[in-house]
């Protein structure tokens, strides 16, 4: 019997307007009589997650958790202390921002307390960050972390561009000049190249979360869509793509849906899997 159900967000669970679809919220009240946990994981902040829930009737995620950060966050529902936590390395994180700043790329930026910081946006992302209220727009003089987080930690750093294939380009000319052992690369939303804490993945997150709860994690479901919840997938006891999983990840799902996550895949998935069992 899945007890867990861990989903990454965008492109997975949430609309295209990064709002939950109406057939989603059906589901999450199905789980709930089933007596199945909805854990949200993300590579956002918790608290810009807990924003996607903000109109939700709170009872459907009662007792759950939020992943955050890829992994390196979780946190129980509703409360803002974490009960797990992971850095980036700064060294790292300060020349990989020198990069951006250097090549005038599109970035974002997450600190531990869950500032998010984006810098030279050009219009279309400025436009799908509409959807995600909290960002700190940065003045594109600004030229050193020191100038804006402080004694903050940076989480992590991507690079965005919409030219997808650009974004593997640039991973692939950043990764020789990191230390493997601190940082690793991973890719999301058809647009985003992420330089996130090594060791630490929603795979990593989802066992650690196991293991809270006290269960198997072959209790548990992963599902989502793109590169950096492949671990998740693959760590979960049942992996799950939506129908709109990248050609990269589609390989390792043991279920892909016949429902693209943005239309609400989820009723699907309670059918198909939990109620089946």
């Amino acid at each position: 019997m899945y007890k867990v159900v861990a989903s990454d967000m965008d492109e997975t669970f949430l609309d295209h307007r990064h709002q939950i679809p109406a057939p989603n919220l059906q589901a999450l009240a199905r789980m709930r009589e089933l007596g199945v946990l909805f854990v949200p994981s993300s590579g956002r902040p918790y608290q810009s997650i807990m924003d996607n829930f903000a109109d939700v009737d709170q009872s459907l995620m009662e007792g759950t958790y939020v992943i955050s950060y890829n992994g390196a966050f979780i946190n129980r529902y509703g409360d803002p202390e974490p009960l797990l936590t992971t850095s980036g390395d700064r060294a790292s994180i300060e020349r990989l921002y020198a990069w951006g700043v250097t090549h005038r790329q599109a970035l974002h930026l997450y600190t531990t307390s869950g500032e998010t910081y984006v810098q030279f946006l050009p219009p279309e992302e400025q436009e799908y960050l509409k959807g995600f209220p909290g960002c700190i727009e940065l003045d594109d003089s600004v030229s050193s972390l020191d100038d804006f987080i402080g004694d903050d930690e940076p989480m992590k750093i991507l690079f965005m561009d919409v030219d997808f294939k650009r974004c593997h380009r640039i991973g692939e000319e950043l990764a020789p000049t990191l230390d493997p052992k601190k940082v690793a690369i991973t890719y999301s939303s058809n647009r985003y190249v992420e330089f996130v804490p090594a060791g630490v993945d929603k795979g990593t997150g989802l066992v650690h979360l196991a293991g809270l709860l006290g269960i198997p994690v072959a209790e548990t479901i992963g599902v989502g869509d793109a590169a950096n919840d492949l671990e998740m997938i693959q760590a979960a006891g049942l992996g799950v793509g939506v129908a709109n999983v990248s050609d990269d990840v589609r390989p390792y799902c043991d279920l892909v849906l016949e429902t693209i996550g943005w239309d609400g895949a989820f009723p699907e998935l309670v059918e198909r899997v939990l109620e089946a069992r």
